[in-house]
């Protein structure tokens, strides 16, 4: 201390305890300033190495009961390891042996039988008596055979009058998807299923072409998606306003990156939005590229929609669950998740529960519910949620409280308790209804084949790629919610659509419609 500064003291002794006490106030509020923000930075630590190197799984090991999880790994360990066989006896004394653990392979695939036979000196006993053919003994054994290319040639009569000389009448060519094209229905429905299913990028399905001779360039390829996209758009609008008037809408978005977007450089985030109705019977799934995440998108996409909208807390709805006839659902998955990701780097002694390991038993009880009335119809569901949920309810809402005034707000647990209150009302309207769901899981799972998808392609290379892949991922999400297979209705989608002319004739190929 400088010698000024010593002079600069009191010299009655009471004022410089009171100095000291002031001083020492201000050192322990410091301190104690310190201790929270070191909490908070070691906790985000803790979780990034978690996330880096932890189990991204959300499941924790007291939630077998609820979602069978030991069975569930037991009956896939049966299933890889146990090569064991009994013998069963089919019609026609013949005995086929089946697996314990494995599923029968399908009735419907074709069957390539191979006949062995004894040797003819083993026909007969060692008595000298000939023996006698009893049936036989049938295994199976699954094969495949790669892609087979096959060429269609399309041969149209032409008939000339040999008298008059005039032109030749030729029959006419069906029409194409894709006109002037030589990629069929089929071939086009493969190329698509292969990308924006399997997650195959086109560079990679045309080098499979070219081990098979066939010069296919990724450039062709992404111009028949470009055209498909076109093809498939009366069946994009139909879908649409089937969602809009459904009175139930999930809804979330991801990110994608578009490299040539105008004003914005390559490494901007663009977002593809995605939307799903909460109707069993006619599923739609629709995704849209967007080049920002404004809430000026949301109402683009929703338009005059009035009903439930289930989204996570993004402030980019609030203000369209403002709007007079829509109501605002929030996402339990979403709580649990902050509840699981505070446990994580919670100091909590091993066999203890903390308080975020609390909240996660708490809501777990809310699901355990939803597992035991998941075969129920609504009006079923609503009334036990009424009288169970609405019980649960009132216990979390009463630790929520207490945890409040003793934990730090911006730690792990303060931001999940705090987003838990923030949400309440929200989070109790799927009480309301037998209809609804607890989660906004439904739209999250329909999002994650394109998230899969994203990590082979990385990037869409314009705007108008991105928007054709969001017309492929709807129509193939929506088929695959409704139960078909993508490369089946995808093929006669586009067999179809060319010769479709009437409102009616579209509305035959939607999923819930179609009969193959």
């Amino acid at each position: 201390m400088k010698p000024t500064e010593l002079n600069a003291l009191p010299d009655d002794i009471v004022a410089l305890k009171q100095l000291v006490l002031e001083q020492q106030a201000r050192w322990e509020k410091a301190q104690s300033e310190w201790s929270k923000q070191s909490q908070i930075y070691q906790e985000t630590i803790q979780l990034l190495r978690h996330q880096r190197f932890g189990k991204s799984s959300e499941k924790d090991p007291g939630q077998g009961e609820l979602f069978d999880e030991v069975e569930q790994l037991a009956e896939a360990i049966d299933e890889d390891i146990n090569e064991a066989t009994e013998e069963q006896t089919t019609g026609q004394n013949t005995t086929v042996k089946a697996s314990s653990g494995r599923k029968p392979l399908p009735k419907q695939l074709p069957r390539v039988v191979r006949e062995y036979d004894v040797p003819e000196v083993e026909k007969t006993c060692d008595c000298g008596c000939q023996k006698t053919y009893i049936g036989d003994q049938v295994s199976e054994q699954l094969d495949i055979v790669p892609a087979t290319l096959q060429v269609i040639e399309h041969r149209r009569k032409k008939y000339v009058c040999q008298a008059c000389k005039t032109s030749p009448d030729t029959a006419p060519m069906p029409t194409q998807p894709i006109p002037k094209s030589n990629a069929s229905s089929g071939l086009l429905a493969y190329v698509v299923t292969s990308k924006f299913q399997d997650a195959l990028p086109l560079y990679r399905q045309e080098a499979i072409f070219k081990r098979l001779d066939i010069h296919l360039p990724r450039n062709t390829l992404a111009n028949w998606i470009l055209k498909l996209q076109a093809l498939a758009q009366p069946i994009y609008n139909l879908l649409q306003d089937r969602l809009l008037t459904s009175g139930y809408i999930h809804m979330d978005e991801t990110t994608v990156q578009v490299l040539k977007e105008p004003g914005k450089a390559a490494s901007t985030k663009s977002y593809m939005w995605v939307r799903k109705t909460g109707d069993p019977d006619q599923k739609v799934v629709l995704f849209d590229y967007e080049p920002t995440r404004s809430a000026a998108v949301v109402d683009k996409l929703l338009g005059d929609y009035q009903g439930f909208l289930q989204t996570d807390d993004y402030k980019g709805y609030h203000a369209f669950g403002q709007r007079e006839g829509v109501e605002l659902l929030a996402c339990w998955a979403h709580v649990r998740r902050k509840f699981i990701e505070a446990e994580k780097v919670a100091n909590t002694p091993k066999g203890k529960i903390g308080k975020a390991g609390m909240g996660v038993q708490l809501i777990k009880k809310l699901y355990a519910i939803e597992k035991r009335i998941q075969s129920l119809s609504p009006e079923e569901k609503r009334q036990i949620r009424q009288q169970d949920s609405q019980a649960q309810m009132d216990k979390i809402e009463k630790w929520l409280q207490q945890s409040l005034q003793t934990t730090l707000p911006k730690s792990r647990l303060g931001k999940a308790l705090g987003y838990l209150h923030s949400n309440w009302d929200k989070l109790q309207v799927y009480l309301t209804d037998g209809k609804l769901n607890i989660d906004n899981n439904p739209v999250e799972n329909a999002i994650r084949p394109f998230a899969i998808g994203r990590k082979n392609w990385l990037f869409s290379t314009s705007q108008n790629g991105a928007k054709a892949s969001a017309m492929m991922y709807s129509i193939i999400e929506t088929a695959k919610a409704n139960g078909l297979e993508p490369y089946q209705y995808l093929k006669h989608v586009f067999e179809q659509l060319p010769l479709a002319t009437r409102l009616e004739d579209y509305e035959q190929l939607l999923p819930w419609n179609v009969r193959f």
